[in-house]
């Protein structure tokens, strides 16, 4: 074990250091300049037809869901314990400039997931129950051509494994702590009776993904738009009025994150001999983790969008990295900053959701802080769960077809029934190496294929201008 941590550990560190984070950047710049910068020059346009268009009533077509139930599929996965913990840990570690470098990465990631959106629509395909199937692995085959096909499978090996670890049992493992750490704010509770606790908890997230599974990419895409919008305005509502009570502390809270962004040590002594590598290596990291931009998991949901036009669900990629990082990581961030305040946080340690927690508790009492804190988290993360789940079932069924899928789904709800009364760190630890090695053939596959975005990028942006000049 100790040997396989140490290995996993050497690769972790290229996965998510500074050449990966290099190469998602670089990747993010490229396309941007090439594209036109369309996260921006059209943000308007982005903005109306994505949220403005939110509730709007379509026909779909068999197979299909509709534009906006697809971002909530995937913005179910990339919402979730890296918005609460992950910001959190990435201040701790690199300081409070770590979320300028987390917006940096969003701005650029915008145009990596538009990107990768685009490709995955334009590259789909129909599987044997005429579903619309998608993602890396089948704009790698179609797109580049069936002598890259080795490539799609890479990435789906990664993916159908990742799912396990940081779609299953680490999301579950973190849900049963947090109703845990609720629970005890009410009433002491043993060892024996957490671990009860932590089994009955997976058994039912269990239950849930197995219900959902049964219904296919339909009752994935009609929960995930029930729970995306539901979670993410009880979450924003009480992050606002942490900042609204601490509103004159705001100043100071963004001087520190420029600040911060340039000179760690500048901002707290606990900063001391941190430098802008790690601000920025924990920044764009944890925004990469959290928006999932480049990793090429979130194409997976979007292929099954019900469009005429690949550009049209590519809009839609842009808004769900603006919701997830510009938005809810934003939210997390000032709530650490301005309720524990800048001088106050414990620098240089891993605190996860405590320190989430402890921001909510300057406004609210404990035991309501610890019980908001554990709804949201729990619903991020069952939402997460749901998500991954299909996203290992598009990979399995790439790689060995639709029966196969359906083994893989069964396997992957008993890892889900034991998820929380497990200790995961190393599993925590494969399954974020897994998440970053995704990102290699997919990134490949994006440069590889730019020509592509940026011909269908022109064009549709070529019409919108010229239906508002008519």
């Amino acid at each position: 074990m100790e040997f396989i941590a140490d290995v996993n550990s050497a690769i972790n560190d290229f996965v998510w250091g500074l050449p990966m984070m290099v190469l998602i950047l670089g990747a993010g710049i490229y396309l941007s300049i090439r594209c036109g910068f369309p996260q921006f020059a059209h943000f308007g346009h982005i903005m109306k037809n994505t949220l403005g268009k939110a509730f709007e009533k379509t026909d779909k077509k068999e197979g299909a869901v509709s534009p906006f139930k697809a971002m909530c599929t995937a913005l179910a996965a990339s919402i979730g314990t890296g918005n609460i913990a992950g910001v959190g840990s990435a201040i701790a570690i690199g300081g409070p400039g770590a979320v300028f470098w987390m917006w940096i990465s969003a701005l650029l990631g915008m145009c990596t997931k538009f990107s990768e959106v685009t490709l995955a629509v334009k590259f789909r395909e129909r599987d044997e129950k005429g579903d619309l199937v998608g993602g890396p692995m089948y704009y790698i085959k179609n797109g580049l051509g069936s002598s890259w096909k080795w490539l799609g499978g890479v990435f789906a090996v990664f993916g159908a494994l990742a799912a396990f670890g940081i779609g299953n049992m680490t999301q579950i493992n973190t849900i049963a702590g947090t109703v845990n750490k609720a629970i005890s704010e009410f009433t002491v509770t043993s060892e024996s009776q957490q671990t009860i606790i932590a089994w009955v908890v997976s058994i039912i997230c269990a239950v849930v993904v197995a219900i959902v599974l049964l219904g296919g990419i339909q009752r994935l895409a009609d929960v995930c738009a029930l729970l995306v919008p539901v979670m993410a305005v009880i979450y924003i509502a009480a992050a606002l009025i942490v900042i609204v009570v601490n509103i004159t502390a705001i100043p100071h809270a963004f001087g520190a994150i420029f600040k911060g962004a340039f000179n760690p040590a500048a901002v707290a002594g606990g900063l001391v001999g941190v430098g802008i590598k790690t601000a920025l290596t924990k920044g764009v990291g944890r925004g990469i983790f959290s928006n999932e931009a480049g990793l090429g998991s979130a194409p997976i949901a979007h292929a099954a969008a019900d469009v005429d036009h690949p550009v049209k669900q590519g809009i839609f990629g842009v808004f769900e990295v603006f919701m997830d990082t510009i938005v809810v990581c934003t939210m997390t961030a000032l709530v650490v900053l301005l309720g524990v305040g800048v001088e106050n946080i414990p620098y240089g340690t891993e605190p996860g959701a405590a320190l989430t927690i402890d921001g909510f508790m300057s406004v609210f009492p404990g035991k309501i802080s610890a019980t908001a804190v554990a709804i949201c988290l729990a619903l991020f993360a069952l939402s997460t769960v749901l998500t991954w789940s299909m996203y290992g079932t598009r990979c399995v069924q790439f790689l060995m077809g639709y029966k196969a899928s359906k083994v893989y789904q069964i396997i992957f709800c008993l890892f889900a029934c034991i998820a929380g009364a497990v200790k995961l760190e190393l599993a925590w630890n494969i399954a974020d190496t897994l998440n970053g090695l995704m990102a290699i053939p997919n990134l490949l596959a994006l440069l590889l294929l730019s020509p592509v975005v940026i011909k269908l990028t022109k064009e549709y942006f070529a019409g919108v201008r010229i239906r508002k000049r008519s």
